[in-house]
Order: structure tokens, then sequence, then C-alpha cells
């Protein structure tokens, strides 16, 4: 078994004991009272680079990274550095997260929210716009068959813009047939967890004119963004780098706006 296949074991596990508490019809009666979602587009098009900064407590590369007391306090910072928008771990098992971080940081910022998490079922996509999230993100590599087709579809369905996320050919391939507008490539195989920094620069190419890239992963500073920049990168998404730094809001500044 792979760490993802490991993951979603256990995210299936999680969710089953979610749906039990909490019907799908009140996370849909929770919409109703919910403003549309915010369009991230708009600033992912911007001159220069675009940072999608991160609450991350730990991850199953580095584990514990950062003590996270209060994630509204980080994300307003990070909004106040310039962050286009502002990534939510969801996960509870290998990244410390939970849904709870998600409505902290909704309540603090204007800014588009993305709610990151494993998602293999459409209860998940109602469960991210019930709680304020404006994206998601959808792994190729979790979807096989048209699991990604469904719930790419469900998410614009509730007005959810989905972060499309590949980190291999094949992958790149099924994005692009998707028609997906947003696409994170991520340097980081979750089979393996192992990181290839020429990741970004080997698929990119791929990806047809108009598409918003994210590059995912190993972005340790305004130098790492500016050489993925250069490789044809919109967007860097930011975790560890900006969860360990002392000075959030200066860190986010400095990769924003970035030119090759």
């Amino acid at each position: 078994m792979s760490v993802l296949d490991d993951i979603v074991a256990g995210v299936r596990d999680d969710l089953a004991r979610r749906q039990s508490e909490v019907p799908e019809a009140d996370l849909r009666a929770r919409l109703l009272d919910l403003p549309p979602a915010r369009d991230p587009m708009p600033a992912f098009g911007r001159p220069g680079s675009s940072v999608i900064a991160e609450v991350k407590r730990r991850s199953p590369s580095k584990g514990d990274l950062a003590d996270i007391a209060d994630p509204a306090a980080l994300a307003a910072a990070y909004e106040r550095g310039g962050a286009a928008a502002i990534s939510v771990l969801t996960e509870q098992r290998r990244f410390g997260g939970s849904l709870a971080d998600l409505d902290a940081v909704r309540a603090a910022v204007t800014t588009p929210v993305l709610r990151k998490d494993f998602v293999v079922e459409p209860y998940q996509l109602l469960e991210a716009r019930a709680h304020g999230a404006d994206l998601v993100l959808l792994i190729v590599a979790a979807l096989p068959g048209d699991a990604l087709t469904r719930l790419y579809d469900h998410a614009r369905e509730l007005g959810l813009t989905a972060l499309v996320e590949v980190h291999d050919e094949p992958e790149t391939e099924r994005a692009v047939a998707l028609e997906a507008r947003l696409v994170g490539v991520n340097a980081r195989n979750l089979k393996t967890l192992d990181v290839d920094p020429a990741t970004f620069s080997k698929l990119a190419p791929q990806l047809p004119d108009g598409v918003v890239k994210v590059a995912e992963s190993g972005i340790t500073g305004p130098d790492d963004v500016r050489r993925r920049v250069a490789e044809g990168a919109d967007v860097v998404l930011v975790g560890e780098a900006l969860v360990r730094d002392g000075a959030p809001e200066e860190a986010v500044r400095a990769m924003t706006g970035v030119t090759p």
C-alpha cells in the first residue's frame, strides 16, 4: 500500500464518522445562508507571482512543523502580507488539521480560502462549502476512473474553484482532458513522499495556454519562487516555509509579485 492509499483509507474512516454525525441535508441547509464563493482567479492572474499561503501543522514527511495555537491569527498575517488565497489543511490523522481550523480562518479573512484535504466523495465538497471554503483540492492520483470528473463537476455546481493537482505525465493528461482552469503541479510524489524539484519544469509545458499553473512543494523562499515563475508558474503554494518563519506576513510579502 502506498502512502497515499494509507492516507485515503484513514480519510474514508473519518469521513464515515462525520457523515453519521452531520447529515447531508444539514450541510445543504447551511449553504442557503452563505454568500457566493469568492473567485480567486482574478488575483491569480495578476503580474508576478501570487501566493497561496498554507495553515499547516504537520506532514507525513516532516512530522510536526509548527504549534499553531491560533490559525485565524496566522491567516490574518498571511492576508496582510498579500496572499492571494489561504490554504487550510483539514485532514486530521497525518496533518493535524480540522474543519474547526477552516471555520476559524474563514471568520478571520476576506481572502479566498482553499480547503486542502483528500477529497474522495461529494460529501466533502458540501462540507468545504458549508464551512466557507471558496476552493477545494482535487488530487488526480487519489481519484481513479470517472471520480475526478464527477467531483470536478460537482465542485463547479457548488460554486467552488477546483485546484486539480498532478505529479506526473498521465495525471497531467487527465487534468488537460478535464479542461481544468487551475492546475497544481506537486513536486512531492504522494505515493512515496519523494520530492523531485524538476517536476514542475517537466509538466508545466504540457498545460495549455490559459491554464493557471500552481507550483507546489519545495518552495522555501523568493529564490525558489523566482525559479518557478521562470518555468511558467503563475502561483506558488507554500506551507512549511511560512509556518516555520517567525514573520509570516513579511515572508508572504517577499514571495508575492516575484518575476523571473
